[in-house]
């Protein structure tokens, strides 16, 4: 299978100020490392660490994170606005070059080690397939499951993305067939204070 990956690291994290008034929301740090590191480490699981098939996408403070990938990605700055989750795969239409995209939130943190390359070998290719986590509170799917940031995106449906303002919810996931997978692992999303303090805890014990 021909697949690269795309880690989402461009957004402001307005909700997390002002720690991220200075720092991109994934260059803050969770148990001795930065959620972006935590990232790219989980998706070199299933994809060669390489600008040919790895990218980031950057947007607040986009030299931070330009400096922060080095040369182990290739990076994607996107100007003069933020791209969103779709418009981000859409900037990358050539780069992908018709490629299955597994697509990786670096503001989601994980409790424990997540199988990245079992989540990509029994992907069927054929339509979306996300990670979620049991959330009757916050669901996103079926009244259930909230997102856990991790997604694989067929080539064809990743190729006929824009690079304009959008998200893969409305963009795809919504109105298409969807494949749900499940995990125990605790999956936080780091986009308040109190989410990133409650990561930062578990990570400490």
């Amino acid at each position: 299978m021909t697949l690269a990956a795309l880690v989402l690291a461009a957004g402001r994290g307005d909700r997390l100020r002002p720690l991220t008034d200075h720092t991109p929301k994934p260059l803050l740090e969770i148990g001795g490392t930065t959620l972006l590191d935590a990232a790219l480490d989980r998706i070199a699981g299933a994809v060669t660490l390489t600008p040919a098939d790895v990218a980031v996408n950057a947007h607040w403070l986009a030299d931070q994170i330009v400096a922060a990938v080095g040369g182990r990605a290739y990076v994607s700055v996107e100007e003069p606005v933020a791209l969103g989750t779709a418009g981000a795969v859409g900037a990358l239409r050539d780069w992908l070059a018709g490629r299955d995209v597994l697509i990786a939130n670096s503001d989601t943190w994980f409790a424990g080690p997540l199988d990245v390359r079992r989540f990509v070998d029994e992907w069927d290719r054929s339509r979306p397939r996300l990670l979620v986590v049991a959330d009757e509170e916050g669901p996103d799917f079926e009244h259930r499951w909230r997102f856990a940031g991790l997604s694989l995106l067929p080539g064809a449906t990743a190729a006929a993305l824009e690079p304009v303002p959008s998200g893969l919810y409305e963009a795809v996931w919504r109105d298409s067939a969807v494949e749900l997978v499940p995990t125990e692992i605790e999956a936080i999303d780091c986009g308040t204070p109190a989410d990133l303090a409650q990561a930062r805890a578990i990570a400490h014990h």
